[in-house]
């Protein structure tokens, strides 16, 4: 049991919106597809939700972890505001635990009692100074974050940013429509495996990931998925076909996909992705229909340049997440090839000749 005592002390304690009482002073959170049954006292699977006196409380609210100015393409995400810079920022804690997580420190490490609160209303300003045109919840899974960029968001997209979310997509259906109507419409969303997938996340449901998708699409979102292939884990055929499938099913062919490479990190020590193995997921994805298919962390520019579907005309072309070359042409609110006139889907306006200086 918990002692909530210092919890109730803390800085940044917020009654959460997503949640209902169950039996015995237990409570259920709704802010996603795990559903803790939290007991008096306790917390939920995240650490960031705390049961206390019968009431689920936001214990991690604006405990932020980490706070930067970063490029979109780093998140990635390609066809939504190119060449843009976010202000990124994360808290604690997750609602997955991957083990091969390359920012473990982060999401493994629960909300503390003193760590530094953030209010909303200081983000905005932050981002202004920087010269940010949006916002991204980042680093760690943003769903743990939740009631605090219910608060942020609204104001930002008020303030006339974007705003972003990089997630494992795993919301429950209410917290992602109450995202949506703050104004959150771009959203690069991991998928971790498949149902046969047993050596990691074996109770996760992965077809909640793209219902979710589907959600934000019907609602005017900018959706672009991203397939981590681990070695030995998410890797073998039957895995690849069925998020192959998925996609094309459930999101068509004109939603991206990323094909990254896993590298071994935390306690995971599977060997690095072969490359030939992210080029066979690549040209088989292609073959299926899927229009505009990316692969990640290799180093290969051309492997992450927008080719026009139809004529092949390379129309952007990108290097160390900065655009080099953009080429397409726009119609009114719609994005041209500038040979053959086809429509190609992009979100938001194209920042010319903006670096970031990290990348070098």
């Amino acid at each position: 049991m918990l002692d909530v005592t210092p919890l109730k002390r803390a800085g940044g304690l917020r009654i959460a919106r997503f949640w209902e009482r169950f039996r015995d002073g237990m409570v259920t959170c709704l802010v996603c597809e795990r559903r803790c049954r939290i007991p008096e006292g306790g917390r939920g699977v995240c650490g960031n939700y705390v049961n206390i006196g019968g009431t689920l409380y936001h214990y991690g609210y604006g405990k932020l972890s980490a706070v930067e100015s970063r490029p979109i393409e780093i998140k990635p995400l390609f066809h939504y505001w190119p060449n843009s810079t976010a202000l990124t920022f994360s808290n604690w804690g997750c609602n997955f635990y991957c083990p091969w997580c390359q920012n473990h420190h982060i999401s493994f490490r629960r909300p503390r009692d003193n760590d530094v609160v953030y209010e909303p209303s200081e983000l905005p300003r932050m981002a202004l100074m920087l010269g940010d045109e949006g916002f991204s919840a980042s680093f760690n899974e943003p769903t743990v974050n939740l009631d605090f960029i219910l608060d942020l968001a609204p104001e930002a997209v008020r303030r006339g940013f974007y705003f972003m979310m990089v997630t494992n997509g795993y919301l429950t259906e209410r917290a992602l429509r109450a995202l949506l109507e703050a104004g959150v419409d771009g959203w690069s969303i991991d998928i971790k495996g498949c149902p046969r997938m047993k050596r990691a996340l074996a109770s996760v449901n992965h077809e909640f990931v793209y219902r979710n998708a589907r959600v934000i699409l019907d609602n005017g979102g900018h959706v672009e998925m991203v397939y981590l292939v681990v070695t030995n884990t998410n890797d073998f055929e039957e895995c690849v076909d069925w998020i192959i499938g998925m996609h094309l099913d459930k999101l068509g062919p004109r939603i991206p996909l990323h094909v990254n490479r896993y590298y071994p990190a935390n306690y995971w020590k599977e060997p690095a992705t072969e490359v030939g193995k992210l080029l066979e997921v690549y040209e088989k994805a292609r073959r299926e229909g899927i229009e505009y298919v990316y692969v990640g962390n290799i180093n290969r520019w051309d492997y992450e340049s927008t080719k026009c579907p139809k004529c092949g005309k390379t129309l952007v072309v990108r290097r160390h997440y900065r655009v080099v070359e953009f080429l397409l042409e726009r119609a009114g609110s719609k994005w041209r090839c500038p040979r053959c006139n086809y429509e190609i889907p992009l979100k938001g306006m194209y920042i010319p000749e903006k670096k970031w200086e990290t990348a070098t």
